[in-house]
């Protein structure tokens, strides 16, 4: 599914989840986290949000945007909850702009189809112990739920610290799996082990070893027929 297909108004709210990253590529890690998040919040689209330019990684070279979105798309291609967006590709497709998240997400919001929709977060653990560096990340916080995706046996509380105190939900019961916020949530998902990375993948090709089982065979396919990281 495209972004143009599933920007459509619903009669009935949904449950839509944004799931940002660099996909330089796009590996079966990624997959995973993706359908434990889908299943477990009964989630209607995620939206695979290709970076621009992330903020947090100037200094990396990654592939051209073109490439890393077209092989979100490819990955998509076969789930029928799963979006390719373009959110941040810019107007020229170059994907030269940087965006921060809490723009994109006020973008979804805009285009939310039925005013009840419930938008959500997808990124992983260490991405989510950075986030008092990203751009109005209080903001952030209270627009939308996250799901954070962790090994087995992560504990909440490192996350917990993070949040200002004043955007916590003080009558909220304790729990090990959820923070709950004034207006938000936080929500664990630590049901997947993957050691799949995308510097591993990369470092691969460079080498030219396989990556077959790493990247859906799709993607392995563009890869190896752009000459990809080599």
């Amino acid at each position: 599914m495209t972004t143009a297909s599933a920007h459509r108004v619903s009669a009935h709210p949904r449950n839509i989840a944004l799931y940002g990253g660099s996909f330089d590529p796009i590996h079966v890690g990624h997959l995973a986290v993706a359908r434990a998040a889908q299943r477990r919040f009964h989630l209607d689209e995620i939206h695979f949000v290709v970076a621009g330019r992330p903020p947090h990684k100037l200094k990396h070279e990654a592939a051209p945007f073109p490439h890393r979105y077209a092989m979100a798309a490819l990955a998509c291609s076969d789930h029928a909850h799963f979006v390719s967006s373009l959110a941040e590709a810019g107007d020229d497709f170059s994907g030269h702009r940087v965006f921060y998240s809490i723009d994109t997400v006020r973008h979804f919001r805009h285009r939310l189809g039925h005013p009840d929709d419930c938008l959500f977060f997808i990124l992983g653990v260490d991405s989510f112990l950075e986030i008092p560096m990203w751009r109005n990340y209080d903001a952030l916080l209270n627009a939308c739920d996250f799901i954070v995706a962790s090994r087995p046996g992560y504990r909440m509380e490192p996350l917990r610290l993070l949040i200002p105190p004043e955007l916590l939900k003080r009558s909220a019961p304790p729990s090990s799996h959820t923070i709950h916020l004034r207006k938000s949530a936080v929500h664990l998902l630590d049901t997947v082990s993957s050691h799949v990375s995308s510097t591993e993948i990369r470092r691969r090709r460079h080498r030219r070893q396989s990556i077959h089982g790493l990247v859906p065979v799709r993607v392995e396919e563009y890869i190896l027929r752009q000459g990809l990281y080599l």
